[in-house]
């Protein structure tokens, strides 16, 4: 489904230029937001555990400190390359700015496909990633998080690698941590529960109650299955789950928590998951079905100029980073199809790593229900906020979003001025 002309940071560059140009900027207003501050590319060997060694392609990019430290995830992937880490480090930018938190943007990765690898062989891995980038990352300095194929597991390794680095334990260097080294309640169930919050403000406006909305969910990782369950929790019935693996449908809704059982006990695979009324269907389908809702919520560029029309739901919710091309968002716009973008969608994630952040530097702990309440009030202030430019400028969500962001970081910037 991924197109090889597609490159994700020319496709962040075209929107933040069209935000620009309609908050009316100057180029010398927003120039050096068309460029990451700081991009370091890492050779990362490790000795396998048949003794051999081999090297991996590493990167980490910080995009934008204006506001404060960068912050963004490190994902393991086959195909992760430095222009899309470019790109989602500029999307965290927006998303931290969207959600008014002290944060820039940064993102990291590995070219590994860490299924193939053994748990020692992940471990060594990430220490010496760690080791490789640890002289730009700090709590003060930026602060990295899970992302695609990497968990709190990883996250504790990074952990006890930089503190060990320092000669200092040092658990404020990255969020999404066991609750064990100051982890945060609610971290892991944060970016469904705030893709979940965004739904239900937006259903508010449009007057719609959540009470049988259909919605397919393309993704059954940590966003995916927490997102479908807590939807479902809200009267939302979830007819169509893809995975890396197979994509099941049941027009008279799955049981998301029985399906979540399944994967967890199956190698977080849905593969053979049976119930009554489901069938299998082929992957690209979920796209095309007769649904209120689409919830990408995988990788990026999955819905583009080849499959856009075909998009039959009215709401496209991003889970994922990109999983809209600029191409295949004109055609859904054109198509009056509301997508609310990911810097607001999936923001849920990198708001509640913000709490754990403060809580590490406060060295104090919030209970569940504060984090979750904290968590509503910042998803619809910025909601809110989108909505407002949406409806008074007649743009898209999208660009509403960019829109709120960009001149947040503008302004701080002008503020700040151009060293030296």
């Amino acid at each position: 489904m991924k197109q090889t002309h597609y490159n994700p940071y020319e496709n962040m560059l075209a929107v933040l230029d069209e935000a620009a140009k309609k908050l009316g900027l100057k180029p010398d207003d927003y120039v050096t937001l068309r460029y990451p501050e700081r991009e370091l590319m890492v050779s990362v060997p490790i000795q396998k555990d048949n003794g051999r060694v081999e090297v991996y392609e590493g990167y980490r990019v910080q995009h934008n400190t204006t506001l404060g430290p960068s912050k963004g995830g490190i994902r393991y992937h086959p195909e992760a390359n430095l222009d899309e880490v470019k790109a989602l480090a500029a999307w965290m930018t927006w998303k931290c700015a969207l959600m008014n938190l002290p944060y820039g943007g940064a993102k990291g990765g590995v070219k590994v496909d860490p299924s193939k690898l053994s748990e020692n062989e992940l471990r060594r891995l990430t220490r010496r990633y760690t080791a490789m980038i640890e002289p730009i990352i700090g709590p003060q300095q930026d602060i990295p998080a899970p992302d695609v194929n990497t968990n709190a597991t990883v996250m504790a390794w990074i952990v006890d690698t930089y503190s060990m680095l320092q000669g200092h334990f040092s658990p404020g260097v990255v969020t999404g941590k066991p609750l064990e080294l100051g982890g945060s309640l609610g971290r892991a169930e944060a970016t469904g529960r705030g893709a979940t919050y965004t739904l239900m403000n937006l259903l508010g406006k449009m007057k719609k109650s959540p009470k049988g909305l259909t919605i397919a969910v393309q993704g059954f990782g940590n966003v995916g299955s927490v997102g479908a369950k807590l939807m479902q929790d809200e009267g939302c019935k979830i007819v169509a789950i893809g995975d890396a693996f197979t994509t099941i449908y049941n027009p008279k809704g799955i049981n998301v928590a029985a399906a979540q059982q399944y994967a967890a006990n199956n190698g977080r695979s849905l593969k053979g998951y049976k119930e009554t009324g489901l069938k299998v269907i082929p992957d690209a389908d979920l796209f095309t079905l007769d649904v209120d809702v689409l919830f990408p919520a995988a990788l990026e560029n999955q819905i583009h100029e080849s499959n856009a029309s075909a998009v039959k739901a009215k709401i496209v919710l991003e889970g994922a980073n990109g999983p809209v091309s600029t191409e295949g968002d004109k055609i859904l716009d054109k198509n009056k199809v509301i997508v609310v973008p990911d810097i607001l969608a999936n923001a849920g994630g990198v708001t509640v790593s913000y709490f754990e952040w403060v809580q590490n530097n406060m060295h104090f702990k919030w209970n569940e229900k504060y984090i979750n309440e904290q968590l509503h009030h910042i998803i619809t202030n910025a909601f809110e906020e989108v909505w407002k430019v949406h409806k008074e400028k007649k743009v898209s969500m999208r660009m509403a979003s960019y829109m709120v962001a960009l001149d947040r970081v503008v302004k701080a910037d002008k503020a700040r001025g151009i060293f030296p």
